[in-house]
Parts: C-alpha cells; sequence; structure tokens
C-alpha cells in the first residue's frame, strides 16, 4: 500500500513541478503612462494566487487519471508477480534435477553411459531455455517501468496544459498580472489566493 501512495505522490509532484509557475501575461486592458508603464494600484495588486497541490487533489480530471494510472500500475505488476513466481518455481525444479542427475552420477546409478549424457543434455537445454525466460522477465520488468514513467510525463504534460489553458481563458480579460503557485511564495497574503474558484471552474468545464 506505501509503495502505491509513493507513486501517487511521485505523479503529483511532477504535476507539481510542472505547474510551478503556472501563467504570466501583462493587461491589456491597463491604463499606461506616456512611457508605456502599467499602473498597478498600490492597495491591491494586480495578482492571484493557486495552490497546486490543492488543485490536483480536487480536479476531477486528475483524480481519475491518477486512478487510472494506478491501476494500470497494479494490473501490470500482478502480471509481472504471475510471470515471477512461475519462473521461480521452474527453476527451483530445475535445481532439484541438477542436484538428482549429480547424486546419480556419483553413485553410478545410470544403466548406461548413452542414458546418463541424455539427461545431461537435458539439463544443459533447460538451462538455456532458463536463462532465455529470465531474460525475457527482466526485459517485461524494464518495458512496464518505461510505460509507466512515459505514462506518468504525458499525464503531467495532460493536466499541466488544461489547468494553463483554464487560467487563460479565467484571465481573459488581463485582470490579473501574475498568476503565481503559492509554492514560489515565501508567505501568503488574504484576499489573492483563487484557487476555489479554479477548482470549481476547471471541475465545470470538465463535466
Amino acid at each position: 500500500m506505501n509503495k502505491i501512495q509513493l507513486i501517487v505522490n511521485s505523479v503529483l509532484a511532477a504535476a507539481v513541478v510542472a505547474l510551478f509557475i503556472i501563467f504570466f501575461t501583462v493587461n491589456p486592458h491597463a491604463k499606461k503612462t506616456a512611457n508605456h508603464e502599467v499602473v498597478v494600484d498600490a492597495e491591491l495588486l494586480p495578482i492571484a494566487i493557486i495552490n497546486t497541490d490543492s488543485i490536483l487533489k480536487h480536479y476531477t480530471l486528475a483524480v481519475e487519471s491518477t486512478e487510472k494510472l494506478m491501476s494500470s500500475y497494479e494490473t501490470s505488476t500482478v502480471q509481472l508477480d504471475t510471470k515471477a513466481k512461475a519462473f521461480q518455481k521452474e527453476y527451483e525444479t530445475f535445481q532439484r534435477d541438477v542436484m538428482d542427475f549429480q547424486r546419480k552420477v556419483e553413485a553410478n546409478a545410470f544403466l548406461s553411459r548413452e542414458r546418463a549424457e541424455s539427461e545431461q543434455n537435458r539439463l544443459q537445454k533447460k538451462e538455456q531455455e532458463l536463462l532465455k525466460k529470465q531474460q525475457d522477465l527482466e526485459n517485461l520488468r524494464q518495458k512496464l517501468s518505461n510505460d509507466f514513467m512515459e505514462q506518468q510525463a504525458s499525464l503531467t504534460q495532460q493536466l499541466s496544459d488544461s489547468i494553463r489553458q483554464y487560467l487563460n481563458d479565467y484571465n481573459v480579460d488581463g485582470h490579473y498580472h501574475l498568476i503565481l503557485n503559492d509554492a514560489a511564495l515565501m508567505n501568503k497574503v488574504a484576499g489573492y489566493d483563487i484557487t476555489s474558484e479554479v477548482i470549481e471552474g476547471l471541475n465545470a468545464r470538465y463535466k
């Protein structure tokens, strides 16, 4: 269970990094002085703050996509574990056969040299077969790991694009000059956080 939680956290952490500073734009409707500097209200800066951790935990698309990714990972893990256990069982049987062959050779128990050679050839062939299965299993393990990382990166990009596009639409009138992730701030100031509004808007658009 802890392993699954670590993976969920890694997905969310990757998305948070991708969304560290979500949006930057200049208010197209802001009044300008003769030297074209933007006039800023000294009492209330035209900025907004969002908490991407909270957005990713409550944005339905993020929740459903992460759950789907975890389900895919769990299914792949079960398949890999099943193959690994089958291989282990087959390898243990092979080891017993090898030890049995060695005891028979030492006890001179084979009825003929041909019989001993035939058993030796069978064991050598089985060994090569197991080596190939072991390599196939390792290749599958690596493939599943690579597939998971690619899906994770794709999900992070999808969520980043979705939130960025929503914020572009949300701020289409240029009311905010900056929309920042609060992870970039040393302290929080009341009145600037729009996280709840963004989550509500994202979920409404997703539905």
